[in-house]
């Protein structure tokens, strides 16, 4: 069990963390304000985002299935002093409604567009974790002209798949039946085995919050998604910050897209925002360094 004593030193690590990342990338952690805000999707479900900072290209950093728009907490105080920071909790995730009836990848993509045109971003580059890299790269698609890239983190190891009925009807039982065994037993595949006992349980407890029904509807959403086709359609860059924990086919993905490059953090899970973010905001301040060339 986490000590008191254990909390307050991951609190100060993370404060000199976020230190040292606003130092490289513009802003002081301590003096930012995250302000909570909300809109509409096309659909009328209501969209709650965090946003802070101003100066484009805005950063918008969209979070994995399960999770919510505060994993990011730390990249909105470490890049808001150069640029506006958005971060939406996607629908029957966080905060954001739920009473919808169509889910899938393009309806998320749309909802993200919505955020995008209610903060009249004119340019941006778009961070997405795991599912959020799919998300990321629908929203992109409906915004030509406005991204200047596309950034997966922990995701697109492989951009040529389709997600089968079966696979998703399969995860949807399992979280339907069991939400919590579930829960765990994903975890356990995305953080090494060493991994911050503290972290993974923190990580673990944030995603319990995702209401079951919501969970399923998620899963169920992914059937039949295209993600090559969708990649092939992709005029911005696209590019990756992923972990090691499962392998990331750099030629292989630019076959598709051969603009594709990804980054490779040594002996690092599926959130690397959590686990190591004075090195990830590093990479992330380099990825836009780069895209906005």
């Amino acid at each position: 069990m986490e000590t008191q004593k254990s909390r307050a030193a991951i609190g100060a690590l993370a404060i000199l963390a976020l230190a040292a990342a606003a130092g490289a990338c513009g802003g002081d952690p301590m003096t930012i304000t995250i302000e909570r805000k909300t809109c509409r999707a096309a659909d009328g479900v209501d969209l709650v985002y965090s946003v802070a900072g101003a100066g484009e290209p805005a950063l918008v950093f969209i979070h994995g299935g399960l999770a919510n728009r505060g994993f990011y907490d730390g990249q909105i105080k470490a890049f808001a002093g150069r640029h506006r920071v958005i971060a939406p909790d996607l629908p029957g995730h966080g905060e954001s409604g739920s009473n919808r009836t169509k889910w899938g990848i393009p309806e998320f993509g749309a909802d993200v567009k919505a955020v995008l045109d209610a903060e009249k971003v004119r340019k941006f580059i778009i961070f997405g974790n795991s599912l959020g890299g799919p998300v990321a790269l629908e929203a992109a698609l409906l915004c030509p002209g406005r991204v200047l890239g596309v950034v997966g983190v922990d995701t697109f190891q492989q951009v040529d798949f389709v997600m089968t009925g079966e696979e998703v009807r399969e995860r949807a039982r399992a979280f339907g039946d069991a939400y919590a065994t579930a829960l765990n037993e994903m975890i356990g595949l995305l953080f090494h085995k060493d991994a911050d006992p503290a972290l993974v349980a923190d990580a673990e407890k944030r995603m319990g919050g995702t209401p079951p029904e919501a969970a399923r509807a998620m899963f169920l959403g992914m059937a039949g998604y295209d993600h090559g086709a969708s990649v092939r359609r992709l005029a911005a860059p696209l590019r990756a910050i992923n972990g090691d924990l499962y392998p990331t086919d750099i030629e292989g993905n630019r076959k598709l897209k051969p603009d594709f490059d990804a980054v490779i953090m040594t002996h690092m899970g599926h959130y690397p925002m959590l686990e190591r973010p004075e090195e990830f905001n590093r990479l992330v301040a380099e990825m836009v360094a780069g895209l906005m060339k």
